[in-house]
């Protein structure tokens, strides 16, 4: 069984393992910048961060039989503020037309944004590669995310950002930024990327502030536009079905794609249920939820684990492995989502 918990500092080697593959901007294989989200996570989730949307929260998955964890995913509670702006690049379209020589053109355009007062994030999803396909491991840290929000409603925003990942490069540099981004700021993908983690000012002071005109980009690099890469593609769909939509904006990094939707829209948070712990336990197989419990204090506050479940108006039968799993007793309560949605 895989156990779905907040992240602890005594988690840090591990997590510098399971950040290796991507090594991503929300997950960097950096041990110093992992302390830094770590502990801001377990300040999050304690409460001692006083402003709700400066919080981020940060999941990790752990496989029970060897206690590894195998993956990761993250909740940024407001993502763009005044300090820190969420900057993105719009995508239009700009259409010519000649009279006297009767031709007409399409073009393409990106045009530089900025959010003051962003949505709440969703990111940082990771899997271990050698986990991938088992159990759904990716689904699970996905969909923890929208029963946590559902669950804490007031302190996330009324809209949900996902950046996913665009086609890279076999190495993986971004397409987009070394045809771009690299000529404004002399700067390489990931030295970019590595900056971005600290401040994004040099985009705002070196980038043009005038429409863009994709026209002027290779075949290749216009292709990759608003576009995901092969492995993202399950997760694109994924969101598509919960309610995620395309905004015709992109990540100015590495292009990527933003999907977003009304917290309030959101299939799983729609559906999201609280029951207590009824005394019978449950001994057949139905169809999975994700069952979480939360505790007032103490260490790993939150688990949660996909499990079978019946649901009888404000009660749960949940199986023996899910009762230990989630340390729970007859008459606490539990939060439950659809997991077979």
């Amino acid at each position: 069984m895989f156990v779905l918990r907040d992240v602890q500092k005594t988690d840090l080697d591990e997590l510098l393992r399971v950040a290796e593959p991507l090594n991503s901007v929300n997950l960097p294989h950096n041990a110093e910048a992992l302390e830094e989200i770590v502990d801001k996570s377990v300040r999050s989730f304690t409460g001692k961060i006083k402003e709700p949307f400066e919080r981020e929260y940060l999941f990790v998955l752990e496989d029970t039989r060897n206690k590894r964890l195998v993956g990761s995913s993250m909740i940024i509670a407001q993502h763009g503020t005044r300090e820190a702006p969420h900057i993105y690049l719009d995508v239009s379209t700009r259409e010519h037309y000649s009279q006297s020589l009767d031709k007409h053109f399409k073009h393409q355009l990106l045009t530089m944004g900025f959010n003051y007062d962003g949505p709440t994030e969703i990111g940082g999803l990771v899997v271990l590669p050698s986990y991938r396909g088992q159990d759904k491991p990716g689904k699970q840290l996905s969909f923890v995310r929208f029963l946590f929000m559902a669950m804490h409603r007031k302190l996330f925003r009324d809209r949900v950002l996902a950046e996913l990942l665009p086609p890279l490069m076999p190495d993986g540099r971004s397409i987009l930024w070394e045809s771009f981004g690299r000529k404004f700021t002399g700067l390489d993908y990931q030295s970019a990327d590595k900056l971005s983690r600290q401040s994004k000012e040099f985009i705002q002071a070196l980038w043009p502030q005038t429409d863009v005109y994709a026209t002027f980009f290779p075949d290749k690099v216009r292709n990759t536009i608003g576009k995901v890469g092969p492995e993202t593609e399950p997760v694109k769909r994924m969101l598509e079905q919960i309610g995620f939509r395309y905004t015709e904006r992109i990540d100015p990094f590495d292009g990527g794609p933003h999907f977003e939707a009304d917290t309030k829209d959101i299939t799983l948070v729609q559906r999201y249920r609280r029951a207590k712990v009824a005394e019978e336990k449950l001994e057949r197989q139905t169809e999975d939820y994700l069952v979480a419990f939360e505790r007032g204090a103490g260490k790993s506050r939150f688990r949660a684990v996909r499990s079978a479940c019946v649901l009888v108006d404000d009660m749960v039968q949940l199986p023996s492995a899910t009762i230990e799993a989630l340390d729970v007793q007859p008459g606490d309560r539990v939060h439950v989502i659809p997991f077979d949605a």
